[in-house]
C-alpha cells in the first residue's frame, strides 16, 4: 500500500509568515535600544541609562525645563590588517537617542551627571517653584 500526502508548498509560505513575521529592518531590527530607569525622589530625578561600549565623549545630555533629551554615538575601530577578512559582524555601530518629559522643571546648573562601567547616571534637582506673591494694598 502507497501513502500519498498531498504537499502545497503555498501553505508552508503563509503559515511560516503568519505565524513568524517577517521584519522589514523599519521597526529597530539590529538597532540598539537605550535602556532607561526613571526615579522621583522629593528634591530631584535620578536618571539611569545604559549605554555599553560608548565613550564619555560621545554622550550629549541637554536640559530644557521639564524635556531632558539624551544623545550618544559608538563609533566602528576599522581595524582590519592585509590578508584579513570579516567573517561576521553583529555590534551596532551608530547614534541613539531618548528624550523625557519629566513632571517639573529642572535645574540645569545644579545637574549632575557621572558615567562609570558603561552606565550613565545623572542626578537632576528640581527646580523651585517660584511662588506667587501676593502684595498688600496700603
Amino acid at each position: 500500500m502507497s501513502n500519498i500526502i498531498r504537499h502545497d508548498p503555498f501553505e508552508d509560505l503563509f503559515r511560516g509568515f503568519f505565524v513568524r513575521p517577517v521584519d522589514f529592518g523599519g521597526s529597530g531590527g539590529d538597532a540598539p535600544q537605550m535602556r532607561v530607569d526613571v526615579q522621583e525622589g522629593p528634591e530631584n530625578y535620578l536618571l539611569h541609562a545604559e549605554l555599553p561600549g560608548i565613550a564619555k565623549k560621545d554622550i550629549h545630555v541637554h536640559i530644557d525645563g521639564p524635556v531632558v533629551s539624551i544623545s550618544a554615538e559608538r563609533k566602528a575601530a576599522r581595524e582590519h590588517k592585509d590578508g584579513e577578512r570579516v567573517l561576521r559582524t553583529e555590534r551596532y555601530y551608530g547614534k541613539v537617542s531618548r528624550s523625557f518629559q519629566l513632571g517639573q522643571d529642572v535645574d540645569e546648573g545644579k545637574s549632575s551627571a557621572r558615567f562609570t562601567d558603561g552606565v550613565l547616571e545623572l542626578t537632576l534637582p528640581k527646580k523651585l517653584e517660584v511662588q506667587a506673591k501676593r502684595l498688600t494694598i496700603e
